[in-house]
Formats: structure tokens, sequence, C-alpha cells
């Protein structure tokens, strides 16, 4: 069996895909997207996975955006600096979207599902840009996620991430924490953990699963 096979059978056909927003605030609806950062992952023949690829775009605010003093103090996002290299919303969301689609082919997969600490704010923020930008063609899952504050809470007895990230016996960098790529790379981290240490359990409960219809 390839390792294909067995990231389309893990997941019910969802290829997860890490995903972590910096924002301007709160509200999707009202607060900009700063930041957004996808991470890949990838399952070995022995059905380990792991992290591969972080692709990772500083975002225009759009329009009318409202950002929040105390958010871009906690993030240190200046928008407005002439040197960040922002994109558009819409351009940044194709760019990932077009990795994210062919990792989906890769994997034999049918769709991707985000994976996120804390994932609905995450996937908010992203829904809303999709429809400000009119992008027709989303790869994720529109309202499913895979959650690590809930999987860390089952799994380490903590749902902050850093503390999480500390309980999996992995490291945290407070220097690095609150830029998209950074926490999206601990949360893939921190996912594969709690995935591969239920490797055991999959396999068995695909065992005793009745058949298909």
């Amino acid at each position: 069996m390839t390792d294909e096979v067995i990231m389309a059978n893990r997941f019910r056909g969802f290829l997860p895909v890490v995903v972590d927003v910096e924002t301007g605030g709160f509200n999707s609806r009202t607060d900009a997207l700063l930041e957004v950062a996808a991470v890949f992952l990838e399952m070995d023949d022995e059905g380990l996975l792991s992290r591969t690829e972080t692709i990772r775009y500083h975002v225009k605010p759009f329009e009318g955006a409202n950002m929040e003093p105390a958010s871009l103090a906690v993030n240190g996002i200046d928008p407005h600096h002439p040197l960040r290299p922002a994109i558009d919303e819409r351009d940044a969301l194709q760019r990932i979207f077009r990795e994210v689609r062919r990792a989906v082919r890769e994997s034999r997969c049918s769709r991707a599902v985000l994976v996120g600490h804390n994932a609905h704010f995450d996937l908010g923020f992203l829904n809303e840009a999709i429809e400000r930008a009119a992008i027709k063609r989303n790869p994720f899952h529109p309202f499913s996620c895979f959650d690590t504050a809930t999987a860390c809470g089952i799994a380490f007895g903590q749902t902050v991430l850093a503390r999480a990230v500390i309980a999996a016996g992995l490291e945290w960098d407070e220097t690095q924490a609150h830029s998209a790529s950074y926490d999206a790379e601990m949360t893939a981290d921190v996912f594969c953990e709690v995935v591969n240490r239920y490797r055991d359990i999959f396999e068995v409960s695909q065992r005793n699963a009745p058949p298909q219809p």
C-alpha cells in the first residue's frame, strides 16, 4: 500500500492542510486578514504523519477593513510598513488554493480539510475572504475542520498552543510566536503527534469496522 492511499484512507478522503491566519481583530466580517500560512503534510509507509512544505503570504487589508490596535500589538504586524511584501487577498488565496488542489490530487483525496488551533477562527476568516474575493473553486470543506485545541486537550491536557507543544515534548520559541508560518508549523507538529500516537488505535478500528456498502 502506498503512502498516498494510506493518507486518503486515514481521513475518509479528506486531506488535512494546516492553516493559520493573523488578523486585525476577532471579527471575520469586519477585521483585516493580514497573514495566511498553509502547511502541507505527508504520511509514510508506516502510517506516520509529518509536515513538509510551508507557504505563507502577507496580505493587504481589504478596503474598509478594521484593525484593532490590541491585535496588531500582539502579532507585531504593521500593515502599512513600506517594506511589507503584501499582496491582495484574492491573489494570496488563489496561490494557496492552487497548491492545495495539487496536493489533494496527488494524495488521491477528494477534498482538503482545514486543521487549525481553534480552527473555526481560521476557517471563518478564510471563508469571509473567499466571499469577498468571489473565489469559486475553494478546495477546503466549507464548515468541517480538525481543531487541535480540542485534540490537544484530549491527548495532552492542554488547549493553549504553546503549552500543548511543550506537553507533547516539542520545543516552543516564544520569539517566533504569532507569525502565521510559525504558529501553523507548530500546529502541524502537534497534530501529527496526536495522529501518530493514535495510529495503533486507528488500525484496530479499521480491522473491526464493517465493510463499506
